[in-house]
């Protein structure tokens, strides 16, 4: 894997690994989000991090390019994102972009304006590194008195499901990928393609037979054997549930990371939410405006998945891809002992 650069100029891992600070930049389909940390004698610490939902997929499933109102919305966050890189002096980097540059026609002319007016040299990750770096991320949630766990990514413009396992021969056993698979609906493609403002029953059951028909093939072939298994996911998705299934006034990571949900506590959140209004849910802290119009889409592919591999537990990941590409570099660079 290169190391990324900003304009100042390429570094080596030895020079990187002498800062002591590494950055992690996921520019996804609805999301823009960075993380910057230096390692510890158990993991990482976290100095500084920045998300902002920038919609850079908006439109793409209709006129197949990312249009210039997205553009300069993830301009305006990526040079935040710069900023933050230089101002904590982290020379090891990796900057990455996924499904809306990996399916825009304009994708490479977007690239290029980013490189030329942030700095920021995005690099399109495929599905498959995509899936890698999510349970690089999010294995410390794995139960560790469990077998594995079916980990889902739900992302703006794809969704990742991974089945991850332990191998009891393994003196220390690590969960390792069995199998995986990516289909290329989202929150914002499904969204826009059924509707996500005033979103009926029938709507969301015609959202989630969609989602159903790309994700059978998988399920037959691994969704057998789930004994002492679980579900973990890492998307706004479940950790807007567990906000809302907590009460929470407004959205605080560190009491929805890791935290538990059974089958009834699911199925209750989601019943609560067809029940509110668009207004209703723009006014939830644990929603706001952002994602009013795709917490249900997102929620019609959870239920898919819940069909799909019927575990009665889901563990919620506030973590992921940019979790999984600092553990990775530090780990290159020797800088960490344990995950």
């Amino acid at each position: 894997m290169a190391t990324a650069t900003l304009a100042a100029g390429p570094q080596t891992h030895a020079q990187a690994a002498g800062t002591g600070v590494y950055a992690a930049l996921d520019l996804g389909t609805n999301n823009c989000r960075l993380l910057i940390a230096c390692p510890t004698s158990d993991g990482f610490r976290v100095v500084d991090s920045f998300s902002r939902i920038i919609r850079l997929g908006e439109g793409i499933s209709a006129t197949g390019s990312i249009s210039e109102a997205a553009i300069e919305r993830a301009i305006a966050a990526l040079s935040i994102c710069r900023d933050k890189i230089r101002f904590r002096k982290a020379r090891r980097l990796r900057l990455i972009a996924t499904e809306a540059c990996r399916a825009a026609s304009n994708a490479d002319g977007f690239r290029s304006r980013v490189a030329t007016e942030t700095g920021i040299e995005l690099e399109v990750i495929d599905r498959e590194t995509e899936a890698t770096l999510a349970v690089l991320g999010c294995s410390p949630l794995v139960d560790p008195q469990g077998r594995g766990a079916i980990l889902f990514d739900i992302g703006g413009g794809s969704t990742e499901l991974v089945r991850i396992e332990r191998d009891p021969a393994e003196k220390n056993p690590q969960p390792r990928i069995k199998a995986w698979m990516s289909i290329p609906l989202g929150v914002v493609t499904l969204a826009e393609h059924f509707g996500g403002r005033d979103v009926t029953p029938e709507t969301y059951a015609r959202m989630e037979e969609e989602v159903a028909g790309h994700i059978a093939p998988f399920a037959e072939t691994h969704g057998r054997d789930l004994a002492d298994m679980h579900l973990l996911g890492t998307s706004g998705t479940v950790t807007t549930l567990a906000g809302l299934h907590l009460n929470l006034a407004r959205y605080d990571r560190r009491r929805i990371d890791g935290i538990w949900m059974d089958d009834c506590d699911i199925s209750a959140t989601v019943d609560r939410l067809l029940g509110m209004s668009y207004e209703e849910r723009a006014d939830n802290n644990c929603i706001s405006v952002e994602r009013a119009d795709l917490v249900l889409a997102g929620c019609a592919i959870l239920d898919a998945i819940r069909r799909a591999f019927p575990l009665r537990r889901l563990r919620v990941a506030d973590r992921g891809l940019r979790e999984g590409m600092l553990v990775e570099m530090m780990r290159e660079d020797g800088a960490l002992r344990s995950w």
